[in-house]
């Protein structure tokens, strides 16, 4: 089962080149706990792969990688809908358009998200104003450790926003291998995003009869319309958060800049990371194999295959120049490994 000095760059988004050490391709559970086992032999870091669409790898990567295809969807009929059963595996947009095809509501503004269902709770992915934890149930995860097996709920993962228990105090302590969702069949569509509204003409929330595919349907041409697909050109998505800041800051920037992108977060304002790149004047620039999408100012790309290291490095090169422009910290979303 295990393999050696296997090639990853098929394996994740960016197509950046590198090699894993070692690498294990695993189906089942008792597989997960043999690789696991293999590499608490060998004292190895362990890289947990699914879709490779939120990482970037700069270097190779000395431990094992452990790519997970562990499958299996199930549906369970509510008197409010339904809840979904997914191993880690699937594929995150399969899922999404299997339930909206159901009509099912809840998970339709998170459509054409890449990725493996395993790693949406980590990120806590959201789009168009909704978040996986909308949804949550609750998810299994081994641990890393021991091997057991534990549950976890959703208080247990201490969502936020692209943020949870997984990316804090539990990083690295364990794998993903099931999640649960709850959906609903007494439905009402969010579409209070600016960009859904304008799809829609501005229906206001929750207007007209509109179905979960429906919806989703409209995301996914949202989508297209912005966002290359890493088939096309190679990219990991949105390459930062939108950062939160204080509403005195929100003000200061609003004063010298108008028409500045923010949405109300409570008592802080989450500014539009696209908007601060865009007008930083980095969208549609390149540093060698690597640069800046020309539609989309928050996705980085690397057309040339370029290292791990080329990426990095222009991710801090626009962190710093926004930093400077307008005192405002720039988190990365993908995960740098090793």
């Amino acid at each position: 089962m295990i393999q050696t000095d296997i090639d990853l760059q098929p394996l994740n988004t960016l197509a950046i080149a590198a090699r894993a050490a070692y690498f294990a391709r695993v189906e089942s559970l008792e597989q997960l706990r043999e690789a696991l086992a293999f590499a608490r032999g060998r004292k190895l870091p362990i890289l947990p792969l699914g879709g490779g669409s939120n990482i970037v790898l700069t270097g190779d990567y000395p431990g094992l990688v452990i790519h997970m295809e562990l499958h299996g969807l199930s549906l369970e009929e509510t008197p409010e809908g339904a809840r979904v059963n997914a191993a880690a595996g699937e594929n995150w947009h399969q899922l999404v358009m299997h339930t909206v095809e159901r009509g099912l509501g809840g998970l339709e503004n998170l459509a054409l998200i890449p990725g493996k269902i395993g790693a949406a709770p980590i990120q806590n992915i959201g789009a168009y104003g909704v978040e996986l934890r909308d949804s949550f149930i609750d998810l299994q995860a081994v641990h890393i450790a021991t091997g057991e097996l534990r549950e976890f709920s959703a208080a247990d993962c201490e969502f936020g926003y692209r943020d949870s228990v997984f990316k804090g105090r539990a990083r690295d302590r364990y794998i993903i291998t099931r999640v649960r969702l709850e959906l609903s069949s007494d439905w009402c569509p969010r579409i209070d995003y600016p960009a859904l509204g304008e799809y829609f003409g501005r229906r206001e929330q929750g207007g007209g009869a509109l179905t979960p595919e429906e919806v989703a349907r409209a995301v996914i041409a949202i989508r297209n319309s912005k966002l290359p697909s890493p088939d096309e050109i190679p990219n990991a998505g949105s390459f930062f958060k939108n950062p939160l800041v204080d509403a005195d800051l929100y003000h200061s920037l609003k004063k010298v800049h108008p028409d500045l992108v923010a949405f109300a977060a409570g008592e802080r304002w989450k500014l539009a990371a696209a908007w601060l790149i865009d007008r930083a004047g980095w969208r549609g620039r390149r540093r060698n194999a690597v640069g800046v999408h020309d539609r989309q100012a928050l996705v980085l790309v690397n057309p040339g295959r370029g290292a791990g290291a080329e990426v990095t490095a222009l991710a801090a090169e626009i962190a710093a120049d926004v930093r400077a422009r307008f005192g405002v910290e720039l988190e990365p979303e993908p995960r740098y490994y090793p």
